[in-house]
């Protein structure tokens, strides 16, 4: 049976953006670190592919790798897709209902009426655009790492954009070790969209592979505020071995458990 193996990259978006380099800030885990996977939590991960033959010395099955990207201090991935959305209406009917008291408020000085304008503009926060053409950012408004709308994008932290990955290619996929493509999917956290690839196993060895990171940075561009996309690559490596599949629980070949009789004490 193919294997699947996921590999999370998680990156810290916004000293990426500032020094504008991946190195340093991104952060590699997957679930092989039982199996032969070394520096989890690192840039530096190498990923174990175990099981290249059975224990008969046939041939196994190839494996398959899924990447996950997160970004770190924003809003987690787990809240439900249209969260955003959600806020962003909430934010506009609170901002229409402070209008409307406005509306019907007796006449008042000008400072009065300015300051509550004021209130209102900070809860329906600056339209942004976007230039990626790969995400559909336009029109959303920003939001802090609480859920919150962010008023004035020039003053404290924001959530930025989930990372995308755009390509991956490299040593692995030159030499045909590593087979890597996009898929669609009703996937909650990468906008349906995700890299998965299949691994020739019957090539042991230690290979890299890069990958192509699109980040988006908060900037304005002709008096309008725009999720400018940035490109950067970071790399990673598999290990291949050629150890047998193993039963984990007899450490024998794979094939059915022992039995023994039930005791209860």
């Amino acid at each position: 049976m193919t294997q699947q193996l996921a590999i999370i990259l998680l990156v810290d978006v916004g000293n990426a953006l500032a020094s504008r380099t991946l190195e340093g800030n991104t952060y590699l885990f997957d679930n092989m670190k039982l199996h032969g996977s070394e520096n989890q939590g690192t840039g530096d991960l190498v990923t174990a592919v175990n099981g290249a033959y059975w224990s008969d010395g046939s041939q196994a099955g190839e494996q398959v790798l899924n990447w996950l990207p997160y970004s770190l201090g924003s809003i987690p991935p787990t809240v439900p897709r249209g969260y955003h959305a959600s806020r962003a209406r909430e934010a506009d009917r609170q901002a229409l209902a402070e209008m409307t008291v406005l509306a019907n408020r007796p006449t008042a000085g000008g400072e009065d009426s300015e300051a509550a304008l004021a209130l209102i503009r900070k809860n329906i926060g600056a339209p942004v655009k976007t230039m990626s053409r790969t995400r559909a950012l336009s029109g959303q408004q920003v939001l802090d790492v609480t859920g919150e709308v962010v008023a004035d994008h020039t003053q404290g932290a924001h959530s930025y954009p989930t990372p995308i990955i755009t390509d991956i290619f490299g040593e692995a996929v030159d030499e045909k070790v590593m087979y890597p493509a996009e898929y669609g999917s009703p996937d909650l956290v990468t906008d349906g969209w995700y890299w998965s690839a299949t691994v020739d196993t019957s090539r042991p060895g230690t290979y890299a592979y890069k990958m192509r990171i699109q980040l988006h940075e908060l900037i304005q561009r002709a008096g309008e505020w725009t999720w400018e996309p940035v490109n950067l690559t970071c790399e990673s490596k598999l290990c291949i071995t050629s150890e047998p599949k193993r039963n984990g629980f007899t450490k024998a070949g794979m094939g059915y458990l022992p039995l023994s009789p039930a005791t209860c004490a």
